[in-house]
């Protein structure tokens, strides 16, 4: 059985290597110096998403393995902190997909995502069952706010606003300056974790209107354990962008953050009473994250899903 995507071997993050395929299998090719190259084989079938760093070359035969072991392949930037473009396998199951559309189409279903990311964001908040959106984004306002003013006063700084001015960069204050880019490098984590389940970045359940709502919607989980204490460490750096991207960088293995998203997503996007059900039972939670698909199958409005590579054609109208 492969392991499971929220497993510690489901991603692996490469750089400054060449991937190829040999007889053995597909290795990276680490160049140490002018007369001795190191091989490393991947494990590709333990592999749900392999990333690639910007000093990365893979080639064809590589890539048609990795198709064929059902691993995606994300193009991302150092330390897997952006992601650029995503090429998924065929075999790669569309429930997570069929998950979100359906309750991104339901307008009762998406509100209460909502409200649940809310309480995933603020465990100790009581949340009315009559809230509306609207309410909600008020409360998370407030608890920001409140958020932005004990770490200015633990750090000294005085009063902070928060203030995203791209025509005014360079006049910003450093945790400003800080909280952008190490922000930046969280969206491109979650846009990988995303695009290694099969789901789509552009439909969110909070923000809309751009292609990468989700990833906005998923990365607001995390902002006030990670990017916000870093920023705000960092408000005296002389270089608060580039320290902000190093630090973040160091910290993501300790932090082991894509598992995090993974689960998370997947009890987000999954009915409350079945993650209840198969929490603590270890054979329904692999068959529960997983859902394998071994053949595509055919959807019809009455039946549900009918077997392919059947001949309909005296079996209807």
């Amino acid at each position: 059985m492969l392991p499971r995507v929220a497993d510690s071997l489901s991603f692996l993050y490469l750089d400054m290597v060449r991937v190829v395929q040999d007889d053995t299998g597909v290795c990276a090719q680490i160049q140490v110096d002018e007369h001795r190259t190191d091989l490393v084989y991947l494990p590709t079938a333990a592999l749900s998403c392999l990333l690639l760093g910007p000093g990365v070359s893979i080639t064809t035969p590589a890539l048609t393995t990795l198709a064929r072991h059902g691993t995606s392949v994300v193009c991302v930037g150092a330390g897997g902190v952006r992601a650029y473009a995503g090429i998924l396998p065929d075999s790669l199951t569309t429930h997570w997909l069929e998950q979100q559309v359906a309750t991104w189409a339901d307008s009762t279903q998406r509100h209460d995502i909502a409200v649940r990311m809310y309480q995933m964001r603020f465990k100790d908040t009581d949340v009315p069952q009559s809230v509306t959106l609207n309410q909600l984004r008020g409360m998370e306002g407030q608890r920001m706010k409140a958020l932005y003013k004990l770490l200015a006063q633990q750090h000294g700084i005085g009063r902070f606003r928060r203030n995203y001015r791209p025509d005014q960069w360079d006049s910003q204050d450093p945790v400003n300056l800080a909280l952008s880019a190490a922000n930046t490098c969280l969206y491109g984590v979650v846009h990988a974790a995303l695009l290694a389940l099969g789901l789509s970045p552009a439909l969110g359940y909070v923000h809309a209107g751009t292609q990468h709502a989700f990833v906005y919607d998923i990365a607001d989980l995390y902002k006030a354990d990670i990017t916000l204490p870093l920023a705000f460490a960092l408000h005296s750096s002389e270089n608060p962008e580039q320290e902000a991207r190093r630090r973040f960088r160091e910290d993501l293995r300790l932090l082991r953050l894509l598992p995090r998203i993974v689960q998370d997503v997947q009890t987000l996007l999954s009915p409350p009473h079945v993650h209840a059900t198969t929490a603590d039972d270890d054979t329904d939670e692999e068959h529960f994250e997983r859902r394998d698909v071994k053949m595509v199958h055919l959807w019809d409005p009455k039946t549900g899903a009918l077997p392919a590579g059947v001949n309909y054609a005296d079996g209807g109208d």
